[in-house]
Formats: structure tokens, C-alpha cells, sequence
């Protein structure tokens, strides 16, 4: 692994901080000799872990952002929370990324007014990789823009395409407008407004995308709005996890289920980590002057050393400057 890289760390950001990051801060170090963290958080949390940990340094804070508070607003008066401050880190060079599994509203906040838009961009956008057994897919955007104007879709097509290029190495992504129906005149006047424009200015445009595209589909990346964009993720993992749910009660459920199940175990297995949100680590918010990747409030820890990763190999594969060079 090379080129050095520092993430400052949320140590409150998800349901079971400061435990899970801890330990996932500590497995991203060990597994990355060229990562440095700066952790943000209470001095009595920070700091002894610091102090036993090479590569790492505390950043004490004494505020906290809450789930349900109202991000901007909580952006605006906790300057000293852990999320501005692991943010402000990235503006003023200390830090060359950010990640939080703190609330998903607060780090979109924070990265757009603290580390700041790139110039030409209208709106960031929150893309990830949806959990398919298929093949990576990028979904842009997932809930940073839950009202967008057609061109907007433009611009998440433009960053989603660059990070599909320099992340997974996919040199000409298809895009999709995920829409009711593949004719370009479906759907409401939004999304056939946002099909002329993707179709006129996007030379990796292929069309409407439906539902049933999502996950097996044709398609490298999928934009829309952020608000189907969240329902759309949303919905995807929640039938992944009941449906594995009812598979185990089945298998569980006689001695000849028991042993069909055994048989079955190492495909399920495999299946299962191909579905696995905690693999993805996070979601970067596209359209940052720096990194700003953010995972899920219920992470573990393999999905924060996952996330603290994800946020070191964004820097290292400069999308940021990238996207900054396709709008000049």
C-alpha cells in the first residue's frame, strides 16, 4: 500500500459508538501501513487510544450531534462537535478525508457548508454501491437531494460515472435513469426533462432504467433523486434481510432441512458477502472539495475499518480533483 493518507474519524458517529470505532479504527491501521487517523471525539475517549496506537492522533471534542437533531442548524451552533471538527480538519489540510457513521443529515451538512462544494457543482450527491450479487453498481443520489431539478441529475451522472472510473475501474459506465418504464417518454415531467438532458450532454447515457435493473441490470450507474434514490437502497436491503431471515427459519426448521442447509453453506455464504453493506463501508458524498464518506448508524466494527478505508482510497484516487476538472 502506498501513498500516505489521513482520515480524521468520527469516534461518536453510529448506534454503537465509541466501541465499534475504536476497534475498526484500529483494524484500518493494522490493515493500511500508510494510513494515519486523526480520531475526533471526548478527551477521555480520544486520547488514551491515541497514546497506544502509532499513526494516530486525538483531536478532543465537547460537543455532540445527535441523530434527531436538525443537521444544518446542529452544523451551524456545534462547532466543536466531532463531525465539524473531523470536517474542518479537511478544509484547513490537516486531514485529507473525513468519515462518520454519525447522523447521515449532519455529515451531508457539514461536508457541503464545512469542507465545501467544488466549484461548478450545484448540489453534492450521496452515491453508493448497491449490495448486488451481479456486479458493482453505483445508486446517485441516495438522499442528499431529496428535491433536485433535472440538471442536477446531469452533474450526479457526470461524478457518479468518474467514481465508478477510479474507484472500480469501469472506463466508460453505462448510466441509467432509473424511471416506470425503458421509453424515454415515461415517467413524470421530471424525469423525462432529466432524459433529454442526461441523453444530450452524456455520451455514456443508455437510457431509462427500471426497477428490475437495479441489481442485475445493464447498467454501470444509476441516478435519481435522493428521495427515491433512499426508498430505492432502502428497500433493496430490507428484502435482502428478510428474506435471508425466512431462509434460516426454513432451514432451521427440520434434521433434513439441517442437513440440506449444510450443503448449501458455502454458496449462501458467498451469496450473503456479496450482499453485505458492511463490505461497502460507507457512501461518499460526490461533489466535496474533500473526501466525505458515511456509513451506516448500525456499522460494526469491520464496517467502519471498511469505511476509514474507503475514505483513504478516495483520496488516493483523486476523484475530487477530478470531478473538479470536468466542470472547469
Amino acid at each position: 500500500m502506498s501513498d500516505n493518507v489521513t482520515i480524521s474519524v468520527d469516534a461518536l458517529g453510529g448506534d454503537n459508538a465509541p466501541g465499534v470505532v475504536l476497534e475498526g479504527v484500529e483494524a484500518a491501521l493494522a490493515k493500511d501501513e500508510a494510513l494515519s487517523v486523526v480520531l475526533c471525539g471526548p478527551a477521555d475517549v480520544v486520547e488514551p487510544f491515541a497514546q497506544a496506537h502509532e499513526r494516530c492522533t486525538a483531536r478532543a471534542t465537547t460537543e455532540v450531534i445527535g441523530m434527531a437533531e436538525h443537521p444544518a442548524n446542529a452544523v451551524r451552533k456545534k462547532k466543536d462537535s466531532s463531525i465539524v471538527v473531523g470536517c474542518r480538519l479537511v478544509k484547513e489540510g490537516e486531514a485529507d478525508g473525513f468519515f462518520s457513521a454519525g447522523s447521515t443529515g449532519a455529515c451531508l451538512a457539514a461536508g457541503t457548508l464545512v469542507i465545501g462544494r467544488i466549484k461548478g457543482i450545484a448540489r453534492p450527491a450521496l452515491a453508493t454501491l448497491v449490495p448486488s450479487p451481479a456486479k458493482p453498481i453505483i445508486l446517485c443520489d441516495v438522499g442528499a437531494n431529496a428535491d433536485c431539478k433535472p440538471e442536477y441529475l446531469v452533474q450526479f451522472a457526470k461524478m457518479a460515472s468518474i467514481y465508478a472510473t477510479a474507484i472500480l475501474g469501469m472506463p466508460n459506465p453505462r448510466v441509467g435513469l432509473l424511471n416506470i418504464g425503458e421509453e424515454e417518454e415515461k415517467g413524470s415531467q421530471f424525469a423525462q426533462e432529466a432524459h433529454q438532458l442526461l441523453k444530450a450532454e452524456l455520451p455514456n447515457f443508455d437510457g431509462n432504467a427500471e426497477g428490475r435493473d437495479v441489481l442485475d441490470g445493464p447498467f454501470d450507474v444509476i441516478v435519481c433523486d435522493g428521495f427515491t434514490g433512499n426508498v430505492c437502497l432502502k428497500t433493496i436491503e430490507g428484502t435482502a434481510k428478510t428474506l435471508f431471515g425466512e431462509l434460516k427459519k426454513i432451514m432451521m426448521a427440520s434434521l433434513i432441512a439441517k442437513l440440506g442447509a449444510l450443503t448449501l453453506k458455502g454458496g449462501l455464504k458467498k451469496l450473503l458477502g456479496s450482499i453485505d453493506p458492511d463490505a461497502m463501508g460507507g457512501a461518499p458524498l460526490l461533489g466535496c472539495k474533500g473526501a466525505c464518506i458515511v456509513g451506516h448508524g448500525s456499522s460494526n466494527a469491520r464496517a467502519i475499518q471498511n469505511g476509514v478505508i474507503a475514505a483513504a482510497n478516495y483520496v488516493r484516487s483523486g476523484v475530487s480533483a477530478k470531478i473538479a476538472d470536468s466542470v472547469r
